[in-house]
């Protein structure tokens, strides 16, 4: 029964830090915009350049 006494102010406190870290992240913007996110996924946005054929070698005789 005396764990009790132990459980209870780890408990608070868990949720005095759980409510903090929920202020901090609406303070900070991080719900601001949820579909960004998930819309960024969708659309690549950094295309890079198709590779470029390499010069093929064949211009070497066939002799060799």
């Amino acid at each position: 029964m005396s764990i009790i006494y132990v459980l209870i102010p780890i408990a608070i406190l868990f949720v005095i830090i759980a409510i903090g870290i929920f202020f901090w992240a609406v303070k900070s913007e991080q719900f601001s915009d949820l579909n960004k996110q998930g819309h960024s996924i969708l659309f690549d946005d950094d295309k890079s350049e198709p590779a470029k054929p390499q010069p093929r070698e064949d211009n070497k005789s066939s002799d060799d």
